[in-house]
């Protein structure tokens, strides 16, 4: 007789990985039903298996995201308690399933003048563990087994595409393109790697401010975030992103959500632009809670910097802080973003060369 499945073995497996799906002759994209479940399912597991996550354990983390989602559907269904710390942007309907699926859900309602509210839900985070002692945090922006997780991903394209030549996709955690970059170079080393970021996130040397494309971007750096993997950085807006989703939906019938679009706007650019070149993008979730937002076109119209009219291409930088409000990009050249920064900053540089 078979074994009973035990509650800390479920999850959902036939979600995690990306149906691969050609969009043009040489464009593939990686549509995620809801990406973040495989480094969340990964890290819980690495947790059990060492101890830090005990049976019917506490989880704490913060995320105003799908990483929030992610760990909800996986608690619900293997027993755990789950407690998040978000703040007020966090979407209604994301709202509603987190309470739906037993979360307890702690909202900062203050941002601090300098971090924010990433760094005032940080300091929340801290005092629930506290509160909670044995409590797990998974640390989805400094784990390694986040970007550990995306191995998997990496297979998959690999042995049902072959040989890549560009990967792009968005960056918030750092995970899923440092992590997929980093495997896919052992079988290419001259793989092409785009970020795509937003205006006013830190991630790639912007200053912190508001930004109305969520699921992407920082007001923190993630230790996750291996900026040596990348080429190219290109930030994107979330007007031009929107409108990007929407084509995505209407040209491919694909159903996603804003960061989906914001991948596609780029690496449709870029393949187009390299005809001879193969290219993967990733688009991490699908458009069922942007059913009132992204896909109605009477809150679109609303949006600022609505115009209808996608740019043909990017607006090229010398610097990540002459980035424009639509669409820029700039060379990386995969340096760490010390190097960038110190390299477009005479006074920085003559520091760097100093010491």
């Amino acid at each position: 007789m078979s074994q009973p499945l035990s509650r800390e073995a479920r999850g959902f497996p036939d979600y995690e990985l990306p149906r691969l799906v050609r969009l043009t002759d040489n464009l593939h994209g990686a549509a995620f039903f809801l990406m973040k479940l495989l480094p969340a399912r990964h890290m819980l597991d690495r947790a059990a298996a060492d101890g830090r996550l005990k049976h019917g354990g506490i989880i704490c983390e913060t995320t105003s995201g799908t990483f929030g989602l992610a760990l909800a559907m996986l608690a619900a269904v293997r027993g755990y308690k789950l407690i998040l710390v978000s703040d007020p942007a966090i979407d209604e309907h994301l709202h509603k399933r987190l309470l739906e699926l037993g979360v307890t859900l702690e909202i900062v309602e203050k941002p601090y003048e300098v971090g924010g509210f990433q760094t005032a839900r940080l300091d929340r985070l801290r005092a629930a563990l506290e509160a909670n002692p044995g409590s797990f945090c998974p640390s989805q922006y400094g784990n390694p087994d986040n970007p550990r997780a995306y191995a998997e991903v990496a297979e998959q394209i690999a042995e049902r595409i072959g040989h890549v030549d560009c990967l792009v996709g968005t960056v918030g955690s750092g995970g899923s393109m440092s992590g997929i970059a980093r495997f896919l170079r052992h079988l290419n080393p001259d793989l092409h790697v785009i970020g795509v970021d937003t205006p006013n996130s830190v991630v790639f040397g912007q200053p912190d401010g508001k930004r109305l494309l969520r699921g992407l971007g920082n007001s923190l750096v993630p230790p996750n975030v291996d900026h040596r993997q990348f080429d190219e950085i290109h930030w994107v807006g979330a007007a031009e992103a929107f409108l990007a989703t929407r084509l995505l939906h209407q040209y491919h019938a694909l159903y996603q959500g804003g960061t989906s679009g914001a991948a596609y706007l780029v690496a449709d650019w870029w393949a187009r632009t390299n005809p001879d070149r193969k290219v993967v993008t990733l688009f991490p979730d699908e458009g069922h809670r942007y059913v009132a937002t992204i896909y109605n076109d009477d809150w679109l119209a609303t949006l600022p910097g609505w115009t209808g009219v996608l740019p043909e291409a990017p607006q090229p930088v010398a610097h990540p802080s002459d980035v424009r409000p639509s669409w820029s990009s700039y060379h990386w050249d995969r340096r760490t973003l010390d190097e960038v920064l110190a390299a477009a900053n005479p006074a920085a540089r003559d520091i760097a060369e100093a010491a």
